[in-house]
């Protein structure tokens, strides 16, 4: 499980968010420019999980789908979880 919450893409994200809470004590007005980066926001935390999710099932033999960045590497995938 560590594995997966210390890949680039959580930690990436969570980071975003601290930026963005930073931003949000600052008293400054809600612009569309502040509502862009939370929705950014959003979305980058929204495929960092489901590139772990990609990688959790691939690596269990499930399927997934063909627009996963890890679709065909499902066989190394469950060959690296069976050694170890």
């Amino acid at each position: 499980m560590r594995k997966y919450l210390f890949g680039t893409g959580i930690i990436a994200a969570f980071t975003g968010g601290m930026t963005l809470l930073r931003g949000l004590r600052e008293n400054e007005p809600f612009t569309w420019r502040t509502a862009l980066a939370w929705l950014s926001w959003g979305i980058s935390l929204a495929l960092a999980v489901g590139a772990i999710v990609d990688v959790r099932r691939a690596s269990r033999g499930e399927l997934i789908a063909n627009d996963s960045p890890v679709h065909g590497r499902e066989k190394k995938l469950v060959k690296r979880r069976i050694e170890g």
